[in-house]
């Protein structure tokens, strides 16, 4: 008969209905045994919280969906969290003690400082905004806090990457700051100006005694709604595309995959970090759980924070 640890569970029940004794009388030995095997593997499977399916004991992720099969609990919070996740979402506090927070070194006892690059286990006050951080990276500001975070931003700021993006970040910027042609009457009178502008210069000359005098042309850089709205989308398409060259890939180091994304920020406008775990948006990657799996910034419109998951 079935042993009754199997027939707990709902897999084992359903596997003993199918193998009642008058059904077992036309199994041979070896039929039997491994019918057998199949009930022990289907009452030791574990079934995803989230969708369902069911998966091999040993499986740390569920087949189907992705997603863990197995929780632990944030020891501040007691929230629950992924075992391999090194920050908690729900109090906002770093949760890995045996791991430095700021370079990715092994902790192995009640040190103060880090052995490896010196930091202080109790956070790092930003010397710009003030703001207490776990991170090698302000998350507020972005200021770099360790020495190796510093090394990190000047090693990425000689990337071409790197360079082609801060100098998109300045054209990008120049046109977020123009203000367009409000009216096609705001177009006539910048015409009216600049010939204007050239009737003064040449009685100027004249006075001046000089007989072909060289007058500039007076060039706006002024745009309608409509060509600024182009341009500007233009731009944006660009540095999505070099925000998805730099974009952080898998990773064993959340704490690497932390620093690089921080030190690959461009300054000069407005982004927030999606990642890979949740595909959610975080104002940075310092408030996401599992960096390691990836994302990448995103630039966001003005006065958009709406959706930035970890600001709430």
């Amino acid at each position: 008969m079935i042993n009754d640890d199997f027939a707990n569970t709902e897999n084992a029940q359903r596997m003993e209905r199918t193998l009642r004794p008058e059904l077992q009388k036309s199994l041979n030995e070896p039929e039997k045994q491994q019918a057998q095997q199949v009930l022990q593997q289907a009452a030791a499977a574990i079934e995803c919280p989230h969708c369902g399916a069911t998966n091999d004991a040993e499986a740390m992720f569920c087949a189907s969906c992705g997603k863990p099969l197995r929780t632990t609990q944030c020891p501040y919070c007691g929230s629950e969290i992924d075992p391999d996740a090194d920050f908690c979402e729900v109090c906002h506090r770093y949760v890995r003690t045996e791991v430095c927070s700021f370079c990715g070194a092994h902790l192995g006892g009640n040190e103060a400082y880090c052995p490896e690059c010196g930091s202080p286990r109790g956070g790092i006050v930003c010397p710009v905004c003030r703001t207490l951080n776990n991170f090698a990276f302000c998350k507020q500001c972005g200021t770099a806090l360790t020495q190796d975070a510093k090394l990190l931003v000047k090693e990425l700021q000689a990337n071409p990457d790197y360079i082609e993006l801060m100098k998109t970040v300045s054209e990008y910027t120049s046109l977020d700051d123009m203000i367009p042609y409000k009216s096609e009457r705001d177009v006539v009178r910048d015409q009216m100006n600049a010939r204007l502008r050239e009737r003064v210069l040449k009685l100027l000359a004249k006075d001046r005694r000089e007989a072909d005098p060289m007058i500039s042309v007076s060039s706006t850089k002024r745009l309608t709604k409509e060509e600024l709205a182009e341009k500007k989308a233009e731009k944006v398409k660009l540095l999505s595309a070099i925000l998805d060259k730099l974009a952080v890939t898998g990773t064993a180091s959340p704490v690497q995959a932390r620093n690089y994304a921080m030190a690959s920020k461009p300054t000069g406008v407005r982004l927030a970090w999606v990642c890979n775990y949740k595909h959610a948006m975080h104002s940075s990657p310092c408030g996401c759980a599992k960096p390691q799996l990836g994302g990448k910034w995103v630039i966001l419109g003005k006065n958009t924070t709406s959706e930035i998951k970890d600001d709430k």
